[in-house]
């Protein structure tokens, strides 16, 4: 039977984004899915429609609701992640529910200490009020232009905030941004562990949410391990990179990588 890939989406942007990518990775022979947080809408309309639905969830409730997904396979699923899912995915792996994981700009995980400036400003509009902490927050299309967008013409800027975006839970970040000083951070991950399955990471050169260097400071976390653990770098690609026009770049590379682990036989039980 096939092997099961589990595609996890970041904050404010829909499952529905990686449609494209499960039809690649289908025509290929692989069983995909890609759920939506809790509290998310079968459409970016209906999420829209009931922004409290997602208030509130913090990183460890997300990966509960991915590890359920998980559990429901009869192998171990390999996980591909953008941003927040790309923690995500680290702390699946790290658990020994996925087989591999690759994580695109992935949100940082506990110990990393980069703060670049453009990191800071995308989640300023969020942490700057505490009380985002509980609630559900929205991104105006120029925060979404300056976040995601801004290795894009401002016109598919503009048509990628209408079409993918939806409001997300504020806790995520917070959490974050408070992991270096909180002792069981939701956002730890066990770099250390050699029992874990293969992991890619993804950098991308002008994204200004998750800065290349910030990945680079989560991958050399984990230099300690004996797990196989890679990392690569877009220099021209922003944070929108795995759904804006230059999507397929990044599924092929992704899919070039899983499809090395089948031929070197990588474990999935």
């Amino acid at each position: 039977m096939s092997r099961p890939v589990v595609f996890i989406h970041g904050l404010w942007i829909h499952s529905s984004a990686w449609q494209p990518w499960q039809e690649l990775f289908e025509l290929q022979g692989y069983r995909t899915a890609a759920p939506g947080w809790p509290g998310d809408g079968d459409t970016v309309a209906a999420t829209r429609a009931n922004p409290d639905a997602v208030a509130g969830y913090g990183v460890d409730a997300i990966t509960e609701a991915y590890a359920a997904v998980l559990a429901g396979y009869d192998e171990k699923p390999i996980v591909i992640g953008h941003s927040f899912g790309g923690l995500i995915a680290q702390k699946l792996l790290d658990r020994g529910l996925a087989a591999a994981a690759v994580a695109f700009s992935p949100a940082p995980i506990k110990g990393v200490r980069a703060l670049p400036f453009s990191l800071l400003r995308t989640s300023f509009p969020v942490l700057s009020r505490p009380g985002n902490k509980q609630r559900a927050v929205s991104l105006t299309e120029k925060q979404f232009a300056y976040s995601f967008g801004n290795a894009l013409p401002a016109a598919e800027s503009a048509e990628l905030y209408e079409r993918f975006t939806i409001p997300g839970p504020g806790r995520p970040l917070f959490e974050v941004s408070s992991a270096n000083f909180t002792r069981d951070a939701p956002s730890a991950v066990d770099t250390a562990s050699a029992n874990r399955g293969p992991l890619l990471m993804v950098a991308a050169g002008r994204d200004h949410t998750v800065p290349a260097v910030v990945v680079r400071a989560a991958h050399r976390l984990y230099a300690g391990s004996a797990a196989r653990t890679d990392i690569t770098c877009h220099p021209d690609r922003g944070h929108s990179g795995v759904f804006d026009h230059g999507w397929r770049e990044l599924a092929d590379e992704a899919l070039s990588w899983v499809r090395s682990l089948d031929r070197s036989g990588a474990p999935s039980a």
